[in-house]
């Protein structure tokens, strides 16, 4: 086991946010199989490492194959304590043991298409296993939610895949966010303004954010400014972001923003706003995907 693996720093509720899996399951994994290492913190609790999470990332990928808990458990441990490391059925030609991020990326597609849950969630388990978060959503999740809506758009698709591939996204990614209003960090609040519903790349954008340290409200799809003016004059956050992805969502409500400006810091976001449009309302515009607008973000405090 490396030095890394051997450092305990997560606490089990938050090695059960970040996994999707409940602390009970967690615990019971621990003790009938074996497959944690927590170590001790002075205090006496359980802290889990980055070779833990990686771990329980393997053994979902296991439980997704149709292997049993005990099966899947055994063939985790079985691959060995080395960081990241694949069977040898799952190594690249050239040995170096890392999968193709694109070939994934097409497995992930064809299952979504086929509306099989099982194979989807089964190639998410390998994206987040075998690549980092920040990775897997910007270069896998991100362009196929673009690519999804361009083929639905197009007739490519039926309503059924559509909005089949965008629950199965949305759960993994709802997983992903569970508690993260916690913590002491500066708070966002997130929203999209009314009659628009495409609000995944915003909850993207709240993950990463919350990974770098920020707490998140995320109200989501279609939401009243007004509610959100009224909450930030009473709990005013570090930033708000709104995203839409047509300009008419936002034009429409161009006095409420710019009152939103005026109690908090306000970003806009999404393909729907531009340059004219966060000038016109004395907001910043957020540019490029989501992972990597929120990475650029940085750990600010109102005063």
């Amino acid at each position: 086991m490396s030095s890394e693996d051997e450092l305990g720093e997560l606490r089990i509720g938050e090695l059960s946010r970040r996994v999707g899996v409940s602390e009970h399951v967690l615990r019971a994994w621990e003790s009938r199989y074996g497959l944690l290492s927590p170590v001790r913190s002075p205090g006496g609790f359980r802290l889990y490492s980055a070779g833990d999470e990686r771990r329980v990332r393997r053994m979902q990928f296991h439980l997704a194959r149709g292997l049993r808990a005990a099966e899947a458990a055994r063939a985790t441990i079985t691959e060995g304590p080395t960081p990241g490391a694949l069977p040898a059925d799952d190594r690249r030609p050239d040995g170096t043991g890392r999968p193709d991020l694109q070939a994934l990326a097409a497995d992930l597609q064809t299952a979504l298409d086929a509306l099989d849950e099982p194979a989807a969630q089964a190639v998410l388990d390998r994206l987040m296993s075998d690549f980092t978060l920040a990775a897997t959503l910007r270069d896998v999740v991100v362009p196929y939610l673009r690519e999804l809506g361009e083929r639905w758009a197009n007739g490519e698709l039926t309503i059924i895949q559509e909005h089949f591939a965008s629950n199965v996204i949305r759960g993994r990614l709802a997983g992903l966010a569970r508690g993260w209003g916690n913590g002491d960090g500066p708070r966002a609040v997130l929203a999209c303004p009314p009659g628009e519903l495409h609000d995944l790349p915003l909850l993207i954008f709240g993950i990463i954010l919350n990974r770098r340290g920020w707490r998140v409200d995320f109200f989501g799809a279609s939401t009243p400014v007004v509610e959100v003016i009224d909450g930030a004059r009473r709990s005013p956050p570090d930033l708000i972001v709104v995203a839409a992805t047509v300009p008419e969502r936002l034009t429409a409500i161009s006095a409420d923003l710019a009152h939103l400006a005026a109690v908090a810091p306000l970003a806009l976001a999404g393909a729907g706003a531009s340059p004219a449009a966060a000038d016109a309302v004395g907001a910043e515009l957020l540019t490029g995907d989501p992972v990597t607008a929120a990475e650029q973000q940085q750990h600010r405090r109102r005063p």
